[in-house]
């Protein structure tokens, strides 16, 4: 009945529409649309009358096809040898030719022979890590040429090349080149699960933005963060042959921390040194960083604790942070070296004199130590490694700030020492900039938003 009733009641609108058309082609447009208005409900009711696709009845079909390729087999097509294959991986310190050229997919006994005998390759490749090396080889395996790419001096802007290429003779001639590096943007986010380092690692993002961003934003615990918090950034690549080498800075950021959103920007006034700043132009620099190693584990407080060595309840006058043999140790502020060497229970140490001159920063227990007294650093430049040196029990780096010769909790002198806000003469240009960035975050959000859905 329904069935009836909706083509009863449509005849008549086509046939008006039928000599509408005839009688004025050129009002097609308004003609298609008083049918809409006039039966838009009948339109709906189409999709429900077609038969039900369990009753059409199925028919195979069978019709030869032509091959796209004339006059050849499958088996001509996969012997011919005139292709080749590519792969790039980065070096490790522990690597050995035979393990670099098999993680690259090489087979070649010629070629691990030359790498382990050639003067640039053992100077330049091996026991070398984060080197970017690209092979290119035959379709058995064999290697046709090798460029291994890295940043030996950053101040220059050149990155160094070094080319291993096949010869007539099926040796290798070798070839050590410079050119300009590249730098670029990349917009990237993620979403907490666990930690911010899983996060950025399941992002494809560098540890060094990572840690950027935990430097950035001091008023977020990374060591507590929120299953579900997220964030944004725009940070610099440097790239060779358009190839990215390693991260640069990071340009700006966003993260949403249990619901409250925080947003920096880079930027540096003339004759000034960069720094962080809110996009309101409040400044997000302080004084000193949160921690002098790169996003560790606090293992003791400052304040009483028991002594691990003499067992007795003493005073602890610094910080430790745990961390792993080996890893960099920063000045948490600008300053001047103001003593490095062995000193009793503390080890290899490094004593740091602050602009403020009343400030001292302490560094033991270091495994190496990597300036010299007298030499000026700024914040966040490498002094030494984590060791286990002195009076330890395991690796860590026992940290003490010293204000005046009293001895005062680190993080209690952090909190206090923030940075001036931007001054009023680049306001202009800081907020064409900022809006800028905003954008920036806005698209991020948008594309990394999407994915994560």
């Amino acid at each position: 009945m329904f069935n009836t009733r909706f083509f009863s009641a449509s005849a008549p609108l086509l046939a008006q529409l039928a000599q509408s058309l005839q009688r004025h082609p050129k009002r097609i447009t308004a003609a298609i649309a008083g049918l809409l208005l006039t039966a838009g409900g009948g339109a709906f009711a189409v999709a429900s009358l077609g038969p039900d696709a369990d009753n059409v009845p199925v028919r195979t079909v069978v019709s030869p096809v032509t091959s796209l390729v004339e006059g050849s087999t499958l088996a001509q097509l996969t012997d011919n040898p005139d292709f080749s294959l590519y792969r790039s991986d980065y070096t490790r310190f522990s690597d050995t030719p035979e393990s670099l050229l098999q993680r690259l997919g090489v087979a070649d006994p010629v070629a691990v022979d030359f790498l382990r005998n050639n003067a640039q390759t053992r100077q330049y490749v091996l026991r070398r890590s984060g080197r970017l090396v690209s092979a290119e080889t035959s379709s058995d395996h064999q290697l046709q040429q090798l460029t291994v790419r890295w940043i030996q001096d950053e101040q220059s802007g050149n990155f160094q090349r070094l080319t291993l290429r096949r010869n007539a003779q099926g040796s290798f001639d070798t070839d050590l080149s410079s050119a300009p590096l590249t730098v670029n943007t990349r917009l990237a986010g993620g979403t907490i699960e666990s930690t911010l380092f899983a996060a950025t690692d399941a992002a494809s993002i560098p540890d060094s933005a990572a840690t950027q961003i935990a430097d950035i934003f001091p008023e977020i615990n990374f060591y507590r963060l929120f299953k579900g918090d997220r964030f944004t950034l725009v940070y610099e690549t440097l790239e060779a042959d358009g190839e990215p080498l390693r991260a640069g800075r990071v340009l700006t950021a966003q993260f949403i921390n249990r619901g409250k959103t925080y947003e920096a920007m880079w930027f540096q006034e003339p004759n000034q040194r960069g720094s962080y700043y809110a996009l309101d132009g409040s400044s997000l620099r302080r004084a000193y960083l949160n921690s002098p190693v790169e996003f560790s584990r606090i293992s003791s407080t400052f304040g009483g604790r028991i002594h691990p060595i003499k067992g007795s309840w003493r005073q602890h006058l610094g910080t430790d942070y745990a961390a792993p043999t080996g890893t960099k140790v920063r000045t948490v502020g600008d300053g001047v070296v103001d003593f490095a060497g062995w000193q009793n229970g503390f080890g290899n140490v490094v004593y740091v004199k602050h602009a403020n001159k009343q400030h001292v920063t302490v560094y033991a227990h270091l495994s190496r130590i990597d300036v010299q007294k007298g030499q000026r650093l700024e914040q966040g430049d490498g002094i030494g490694a984590v060791g286990s040196t002195g009076w330890s029990t395991g690796p860590h780096l026992h940290f003490e700030f010293r204000v005046n010769g009293v001895h005062q909790d680190p993080q209690t002198i952090v909190a206090e020492n923030a940075a001036n806000p931007i001054s009023d003469k680049v306001k202009k240009a800081f907020m064409a900039q900022a809006h800028q960035m905003r954008e920036h975050l806005a698209s991020a959000a948008l594309i990394y938003g999407a994915n994560a859905q």
